[in-house]
């Protein structure tokens, strides 16, 4: 998952990518509205991480702007208010949650699966298909009741393709979900955590829809 963070504390900021990025997501960080108004644009996010104190802008309008432009991922504000009134605005406005500084950071990642849960209709962490669990939130796979060892990348292709049974996920969707800036990206890179899953969970279990992407069958 590819997820913007907005905030303008550098500490703060810094230790919450480094630990997203340890729990397996991909994270762009920017410190302020604007720039993230930039990114939004540019990217695709499966969800923003926004604290209502930044310079300029506040969070606040930066998150009302976000809804009316249509953005329906989600929205989780962090932020040092801890008032009534303030987490009362900030769900009217549009946000999933409401986390308060300080935070720790297993915490947020399991806040961040449960918003994700909540909007994909299910009730719970686990993801099965094909004889596979998925385990989202001790990031395990099991196949036929063994675990099976995947890389970070392999895991969150696994997760990409199960969210989506059924469609077809091109490779510049897949990199965008699963790379933030700076990462290098081989123009083969999908192909081998491709094979590698195959090699690992069956060789029939994805398929390759030529010159598009690829595919979990649902059936």
């Amino acid at each position: 998952m590819r997820i913007l963070l907005i905030e303008d504390d550098p500490q703060l900021g810094r230790a919450t990518q480094l630990g997203l990025d340890q729990a397996g997501y991909a994270v762009d960080w920017v410190q302020s509205a604007e720039a993230a108004e930039t990114s939004i644009k540019m990217h695709h996010y499966q969800c923003l991480l926004l604290d209502l104190g930044l310079p300029g802008q506040d969070g606040m309008s930066l998150l009302k702007k976000c809804r009316a432009a249509g953005f329906e991922e989600p929205i989780l504000i962090l932020t040092a208010r801890d008032q009534v009134p303030d987490r009362v605005m900030g769900l009217d406005s549009g946000a999933d949650d409401f986390i308060v500084k300080p935070y720790d950071l297993d915490e947020l990642a399991a806040r961040i699966r449960s918003v994700r849960r909540r909007l994909a209709g299910r009730s719970r962490e686990i993801l099965s298909h094909k004889g596979i669990e998925l385990d989202t939130a001790a990031r395990q796979v099991r196949l036929h009741g063994d675990l099976v060892s995947l890389t970070t990348r392999e895991f969150n292709i696994l997760q990409i393709l199960f969210e989506h049974l059924g469609q077809i996920m091109t490779r510049d969707q897949l990199e965008q979900a699963l790379y933030s800036w700076g990462d290098e990206i081989e123009s083969n890179t999908i192909q081998v955590h491709i094979h590698h899953l195959r090699k690992k969970l069956g060789k029939e279990l994805i398929r390759t829809m030529h010159a598009v992407g690829y595919v979990i069958d649902k059936e």
